[in-house]
């Protein structure tokens, strides 16, 4: 049998290509709006009080042009990126120029006809080992989390394995799932559960994994969801944000990647944005002066049920334009 060390260098001989994934809504578009809706009614007549915190909130299906200031920080810093895929549900960005470097992914490419529509993101990003073509080591991004500064791919995939960064600030140690908890902290609590049971030795440290690029292998996806298929097949059973049932990918997959050596903890100095927040302006600030030295960012739309024009989401794109002033090689200029 491999042990971790063996089975890293495996893995990174297996590909050399390193490519992009983004998870992509625009909850602006009135098709979309009225299947959402559609489906909400549809799912109140089944659910009774499982609605995750936050879990169908304006802001987090809203869409202030994250994805095309995206593209445009990967391309400035980590030319050299590989193939890029873009999971939507049939939907495509106005400004978007799909060619041989980006594919459109579907919905009803990668989840069953039946699960659909889908408005839960751990429900589909736990699809994503699956998307036709991917290569063996890729970097998922949500498109709020971007590159800060200059990517070198040894740091992402390195000899100790994959990066991993977690928040400083500790979360309660629950030893059951909570409704009125954050989906993140409850998907803590479901991996202590799962990773106690099946490894006696495994002691859990009750912090979540921070709002970063999170690199993957796809033969460890598939790997986990053969040990765990029960996880996957109860996390593809939601329609909208579930407390009951949460997310795998965000935490169950980089806890099982640490406990079995194929990833490691990393300090890393980067920026999150909450857009909601009273100190919101000074965390644009910090952004503005670390930008192309912090390795990562996040801006978190967190305003919630805000009017789409409110001032401090015109904030987001207003900081990312004087950021990230030069179109990426795939919008079409107006």
């Amino acid at each position: 049998m491999l042990d971790s060390a063996d089975q890293i260098n495996n893995l990174h001989c297996s590909a050399e290509r390193i490519d992009i994934v983004y998870l992509w809504v625009d909850g602006a578009d009135p098709v979309w709006r009225h299947k959402r809706q559609q489906a909400l009614l549809d799912w109140e007549v089944q659910q009774t009080d499982d609605l995750a915190r936050y879990g169908n909130v304006a802001g987090r299906y809203r869409d202030n042009g994250e994805l095309r200031f995206n593209l445009r920080a990967l391309e400035k810093f980590y030319p050299n990126h590989g193939h890029i895929y873009l999971v939507t549900d049939a939907q495509v960005p106005h400004w978007l120029v799909p060619g041989d470097s980006l594919t459109l992914i579907d919905h009803r490419v990668l989840m069953p006809a039946a699960a659909l529509p889908v408005f839960d993101s751990g429900h589909i990003e736990s699809y994503l080992h699956h998307i036709p073509g991917l290569a063996e080591r890729f970097i998922y991004l949500n498109d709020d989390v971007f590159f800060g500064a200059r990517v070198d791919p040894a740091q992402w995939f390195g000899a100790d394995g994959v990066a991993l960064f977690t928040e400083t600030a500790p979360v309660p140690d629950y030893d059951a799932l909570q409704p009125l908890e954050t989906a993140l902290v409850n998907a803590s609590v479901l991996s202590k559960h799962w990773l106690s049971r099946r490894y006696p030795q495994y002691r859990h440290a009750p912090r979540i994994f921070a709002h970063a690029p999170r690199p993957m292998f796809k033969s460890v996806l598939h790997e986990l969801e053969q040990v765990a298929p029960e996880l996957f097949q109860q996390v593809r059973t939601t329609v909208f944000r579930s407390w009951q049932v949460p997310p795998i990918v965000p935490d169950l997959v980089p806890r099982w990647m640490l406990h079995t050596g194929l990833a490691a903890v990393q300090a890393q100095e980067s920026v999150y944005i909450s857009s909601g927040a009273p100190d919101a302006e000074r965390q644009f600030q910090d952004l503005m002066a670390g930008f192309g030295r912090i390795p990562f960012f996040c801006i978190n739309d967190t305003s919630d049920d805000a009017v789409d024009d409110a001032p401090q989401l015109q904030n987001i794109a207003r900081t990312l334009g004087a950021l990230l002033p030069n179109p990426s090689s795939f919008e079409r200029i107006d």
